[in-house]
């Protein structure tokens, strides 16, 4: 039997010597570590000077550092113990984080310069900063007013105000005054945020493939690709631009974690903070560590990390979930999601571990048995919870995914889709890729390392693979990060916004080719050096030309209709008067003007999307009158009206009546009730402001 010959085989198998844990077969993963043993053992490594192969007896232990070593001495010397980093040499480490760095300031400067030559941003007023502002970002700039109070700060009086939208009007808010342009402090932020990010780079790249060339691989690489995986020079404070950098601290964390021989605690909670820090600002997370753990299931499932150490990484995950419901106040999507439930499904097959080892089935089997477990288990937990709970916040996601493969359309999948950013990846984004020399590098790497895992594949399915092949081969995080790419090449393929992810993950993958364990064939015949700098050189032809032309771009914003919409609210309009409109402009109405709105761009949530929904029936082709009706049951005073959204189509079926037709065939061939109310509003609303973009419309109550 399949079953008795692979216990036969593994008793046959020799034993290495030393062995740093309990045999296993490599594509089971190793069994349950002991109390003492808090994750996988690798084979030690030899010491990296010359002859100490040879050396007898047991390996001196390094000297502990002088108690004179100074406060950052000890402060580096206790960092390195919590995470479990091994001593380096203290000239390296001030090189590297010295190098990191520089590249945090180059990469603020940078941007910092893109942004200042599209908009002026430094010779703007307070007003138009913030209707520089765009979308989701208003919302996260109006943060900066939050519980009207008065604060002693820095010794400035500063009012501080906070606005929650809903769909009943609202109370007064007063203008902050003090403690400089929240504007200005956002864009800040967000520019110091992205300088840390690209010194993580940098050392993510250096960690990743031991060598602070694939650091400088990663940070060019950004650099020549900048146009491709940011909005930041035209939208600062969105909400991934304060997520990502903590997504690369995250994976860089997760890379140390595959790697490291032992599991540290220090190691574990920074992984939690890195992670409660990703998901608070930014809900699409979830989506994002959905496809990292099951790029870590899969690499369990193949034996190349163990039960112990990925339950470990199980649990933090499901601790950072729950911090994050607790501080989000409740947001039961999180907990319906499913990252949640995929998190769940993968802890049950943990669990139910010696039960997939007694099945007589064969190895490939097993794998397709486990992942198949995973895969319907977490659709079938996520529908079920959604249910029990009543939870729709996530479910045009679902619709999504579902109209990129098939005809599906809705009101809500075409207001996604008609737009650029969430249709799929354009044609020329793979050619851009090849002409800085990022996609033939990467595809190098991942070739390379795709052979080793064959190779190892192979060896056990056939049975020939022994403990010290394991052995020879247990760089979990080189699968890992494999399959990541594999996940962010899917996400950025269905929605182009999500290039995002993939064109910094190929960055850090293009590091790889400094990698001694992947190329040392060829370092053994060319310094890598000099392999390094050839690819650069190549690559920075193209390169240099993509920077010069995002250098090149001169601009200065001026919106001068929007100015006077703002203007004629705040000085012709109550406060507490309610607003409605594209969600683009009542973003801006509530950062500007101060004013309640019923509808936002934060349309991950439900009951907004209703909202929306009724507040863009102004744009279909329905009587004015069941329109005005809905309006009244939300409170609406004013409706903001705009002839472009009636008439723009960004391409066929993409207009707002076309939109409609499909949501409401019944009322399709009528004239689009926008342009009715350009031509005449009466008798249902009453122009109270036009100029030549917007028309206030007063609903009129009866």
């Amino acid at each position: 039997m399949v079953l008795q010959a692979r216990n036969k085989h593994r008793e046959a198998a020799p034993k290495p010597p030393q062995p740093p844990r309990a045999s296993q077969s490599p594509l089971r993963g190793a069994p349950d570590a002991g109390a003492g043993e808090p994750g996988p053992e690798r084979a030690p490594r030899s010491p990296g000077r010359k002859g100490a192969a040879g050396r007898k007896g047991p390996r001196a232990e390094p000297a502990a550092p002088p108690a004179g070593g100074g406060l950052g001495g000890r402060l580096a010397a206790g960092l390195r113990g919590a995470l479990g980093l091994r001593r380096a040499g203290r000239g390296r480490t001030w090189t590297t984080l010295l190098l990191a760095a520089f590249a945090a300031v180059l990469h603020w400067s940078h941007i910092t310069h893109l942004f200042e030559n599209d908009r002026h941003f430094s010779h703007l007023s307070t007003l138009e900063r913030e209707m520089a502002f765009r979308t989701e970002m208003v919302i996260l700039a109006s943060w900066y007013r939050i519980y009207t109070k008065t604060m002693d700060l820095i010794g400035l009086q500063t009012k501080i105000c906070w606005t929650v939208t809903r769909g009943e009007g609202l109370s007064p808010i007063e203008s902050c005054e003090g403690l400089g342009d929240p504007a200005c402090f956002y864009v800040a932020v967000i520019f110091i945020l992205n300088g840390l990010m690209m010194a993580l780079f940098f050392i993510y790249g250096t960690y990743l493939s031991g060598s602070r060339l694939g650091g400088l691989v990663t940070v060019l690489c950004f650099f020549f690709n900048h146009g491709e995986c940011t909005r930041v020079m035209w939208t600062p404070p969105l909400r991934e631009s304060f997520s990502y950098p903590f997504l690369v601290l995250q994976m860089l964390l997760v890379t140390h974690i595959l790697r490291a021989t032992k599991l540290y605690r220090g190691s574990l909670i920074a992984l939690c903070i890195s992670n409660v820090f990703f998901m608070l600002p930014w809900q699409f997370a979830q989506f994002v560590l959905l496809t990292q753990i099951a790029s870590l299931f899969a690499v369990y499932v193949v034996g190349y990390i163990d039960v112990c150490k990925l339950r470990k990484i199980i649990y933090i995950h499901m601790i950072s979930l729950a911090l994050c419901f607790v501080l989000m106040f409740g947001n039961s999507m999180l907990l319906t999601s499913y990252y949640a439930s995929s998190l769940v499904i993968i802890w049950g097959i943990l669990e139910m571990k010696p039960h997939f080892l007694k099945m007589n089935v064969s190895e490939l089997s097993l794998w397709v048995i486990q992942g198949c477990f995973w895969l319907f288990g977490t659709v079938v937990l996520k529908y079920l919870t959604s249910k029990i709970f009543g939870i729709a916040d996530d479910a045009h996601i679902g619709n999504l995914l579902t109209s990129k493969f098939f005809s599906y359309k809705d009101f809500d999948t075409l207001l996604y889709t008609c737009a650029a950013e969430f249709d799929f990846m354009e044609k020329e984004t793979p050619l851009r890729y090849t002409k800085t020399l990022l996609l033939p590098v990467v595809l190098v790497v991942f070739i390379a390392i795709v052979r080793k895992i064959i190779s190892d594949m192979w060896g056990v399915l056939t049975k020939q693979q022994t403990q010290m092949r394991k052995h020879q081969f247990d760089h979990g995080e080189l699968v890992y990060h494999a399959l990541q790419l594999l996940a962010y090449t899917a996400l950025g393929i269905l929605i182009m916004r999500l290039k995002l992810f993939l064109t910094p993950h190929m960055c850090v993958m293009a590091s790889l080719i400094c990698s001694r364990q992947l190329f040392g064939w060829l370092f053994c015949k060319v310094h890598p050096g000099a392999v390094v700098f050839a690819v650069l050189a190549a690559m920075s032809i193209q390169g240099s030309a993509n920077l010069q032309t995002q250098w090149n771009i001169v601009g200065e914003f001026s919106n001068l209709p929007q100015e006077e919409l703002i203007e004629w609210i705040k000085y012709s309009t109550k406060p507490d008067a309610v607003f409605a409109g594209a969600m683009p402009t009542m973003a801006s109405v509530k950062l500007s003007a101060l004013r309640p709105i019923v509808n936002h761009p934060h349309y991950e949530d439900a009951g907004l999307r209703a909202r929306t929904k009724i507040v863009y029936s102004m744009y279909s082709r329905k009587a004015a009158e069941e329109v005005k009706r809905e309006l009244i049951k939300l409170q609406v005073n004013y409706y903001i009206l705009e002839e472009s959204w009636c008439i723009r189509r960004s391409k066929p079926g993409c207009s707002m009546p076309e939109i409609w037709d499909v949501e409401d065939p019944a009322n399709a061939g009528k004239p689009p009730l926008c342009n009715l109310l350009v031509k005449d509003s009466k008798p249902h609303f009453t122009t109270v402001f036009q100029n030549s973009v917007y028309k206030v419309l007063e609903v009129i109550e009866e």
